[in-house]
């Protein structure tokens, strides 16, 4: 079968409505499963995702600290909703907003997480792009664990003017009605 890869060197390329990018990962982060949305999207073959961290996809404008924020809520157990950019094999890009969940065997065993990913509104990522900039700005002020937490602290500033949580805000953001 033939993959129709994404466009040209730093394009967008956005799902359809109706689309849902879906992949498994062992505990570690590695690929176990990858839908065909998920190839035709990112232009990466199965065989090229597979076994792979799935940071494999990570787009250079996303803050560390929203990946840190992803693997805290995940420990605890809990699912994490975020707007993420990824990038493309080509060099293009794609912004979701995905939800990653635990997955458990019947022992209660975590064994991985499953993530499905839609496309989010354009006014969610208007709304994210700017906040996401001023923590990547943040990031490369420091070095390692001083820039996660540097951009973390920045964005907790955020929500605490904002009088809220992360999760309500990143649901609030996407529920909104479009900006004319």
């Amino acid at each position: 079968m033939q993959l129709q890869s994404a466009t040209a060197d730093d394009q967008e390329v956005s799902l359809a409505e109706e689309e849902f990018i879906v992949s498994k990962t062992d505990t570690k982060g590695r690929i176990i499963y990858v839908n065909r949305t998920f190839m035709r999207i990112s232009g990466f073959s199965e065989s090229e995702l597979l076994g792979k961290p799935h940071n494999v996809i990570r787009h250079s404008d996303m803050p560390r600290a929203v990946f840190r924020v992803m693997w805290n809520t995940l420990q605890q157990g809990e699912e994490f909703f975020g707007y993420v950019k990824n990038r493309c094999k080509n060099g293009g890009y794609y912004w979701v907003f995905a939800n990653v969940t635990p997955v458990h065997s019947i022992s209660n065993e975590l064994i991985g997480y499953y993530s499905v990913r839609r496309q989010p509104t354009r006014s969610a990522i208007n709304k994210v792009i700017p906040l996401y900039q001023s923590m990547c700005e943040i990031e490369q002020r420091y070095s390692g664990q001083q820039a996660i937490d540097a951009s973390l602290k920045y964005f907790q500033g955020e929500m605490d003017k904002r009088h809220t949580d992360y999760l309500s805000l990143i649901l609030s953001i996407e529920n909104q009605e479009p900006t004319s």
